[in-house]
């Protein structure tokens, strides 16, 4: 039987507030069973709060929405993700004040508060799983649809499994990319690589070598994606262990719900190439879609990608000079990889179908 993807679209037929999608989002929410399963429990929202300038996270009046649909429900909320406190989520709207629940530190002020469950995935050991998701009784994984340097496509499923662990989680499945090879002959020692490093991880040396500390290192390809002579390399190309290890790491975050307790939201709008985590914003690369919500994690990242066309391209998104390719989704002809390999290994890992059938709600 197919799983149900609710979705409402970013079109209307008139100027009038209710034809708009926060309106439509509140639809979406009361023709959903979210509100029957939050009451009473101590729901974490997960979603990426954003960095530096970015402007194209999830806008608070969604996010106030959420916040009261379920405590209107009885449900007792707050907002999460990982390194609140140095990103200033309060520059995007992001407050007590402004939404109506705490914004929280998911592993704690420090980082150090999370529970660890072993995997066994090549050099992927570890699954620290962040104190806060672990502890609520019920998990909304609230997910800003974006491109993504490193799998293709950044949603539900890297929402989870890179923003609800530590440092320490993010690093093995970042490592099992393979390192990165500097090529001395190639490098014109501009610094781009060491201003686009969010983690002060790499350095030029005294000698002139490029060094990068594997400690601080995720693996993000910031330095490899503005390298303009690509002396900066990663020393694997099969991106399918990453993804392998994107979708071990959601399964052992959503073992700990069970299917029950966890409901999922994406947002298709400010669809851009990069992570909100980069810290900036780049043009959209399609139009504005919609939101996709749905039980099934499996369901609704593949609705949400089918939504995300090559023929909706927007020339503006890519960077200028960048050559995509000729074959797959728009995301693989950007980044180089297939964003629907992620979901097959989610699928195949139990925990949902891409068997889906769209409700839409106007």
């Amino acid at each position: 039987m197919a799983s149900q993807v609710l979705f409402s679209s970013m079109a209307y037929a008139r100027y009038e507030a209710g034809q708009t999608l926060p309106a439509k989002f509140e639809r979406i929410l009361k023709a959903s069973d979210l509100g029957e399963k939050v009451k009473g429990k101590k729901v974490a929202i997960k979603m990426h709060i954003g960095d530096g300038v970015t402007y194209s996270t999830i806008p608070p009046v969604f996010v106030r929405t959420l916040v009261k649909f379920v405590q209107d429900n009885g449900g007792e909320c707050f907002i999460t993700d990982h390194y609140v406190y140095r990103r200033h989520p309060e520059r995007r709207g992001y407050t007590a004040d402004n939404l109506g629940c705490p914004v929280l530190d998911d592993c704690g002020y420090f980082g150090k508060y999370y529970y660890t469950k072993e995997v066994d995935f090549k050099s992927f050991r570890h699954v620290d799983v962040a104190g806060l998701i672990h502890d609520a009784d019920f998990l909304i994984d609230f997910s800003h649809v974006k491109g993504h340097g490193a799998c293709g496509y950044g949603g539900a499923c890297k929402n989870i499994s890179m923003g609800c662990v530590t440092d320490r989680t993010r690093h093995e499945i970042h490592g099992l990319e393979g390192g990165l090879l500097w090529d001395e002959n190639k490098c014109v020692h501009c610094n781009k690589c060491i201003e686009a490093c969010n983690h002060f991880a790499n350095h030029f040396g005294k000698d002139g070598k490029y060094h990068v500390n594997y400690h601080n290192c995720t693996m993000c390809q910031h330095c490899a994606k503005v390298c303009p002579t690509k002396a900066i390399t990663l020393d694997s190309h099969d991106y399918a262990d990453f993804q392998q290890g994107m979708a071990l790491c959601t399964k052992t975050v959503l073992d700990l719900f069970g299917p029950e307790n966890v409901y999922f939201i994406n947002m298709l709008i400010s669809i851009t190439a990069l992570c909100d985590c980069w810290g900036l914003t780049t043009p959209s690369l399609v139009p504005d879609i919609g939101i996709t919500a749905s039980s099934d994690i499996v369901a609704i990242e593949r609705a949400s990608l089918d939504m995300i066309k090559v023929e909706d391209l927007i020339p503006q998104g890519v960077p200028k000079g960048h050559k995509m390719g000729e074959t797959g989704h728009l995301f693989q002809r950007l980044h180089g990889k297939d964003p629907y390999l992620q979901i097959k290994m989610l699928e195949d890992m139990g925990l949902g179908s891409q068997d889906y059938e769209i409700r839409e709600i106007k």
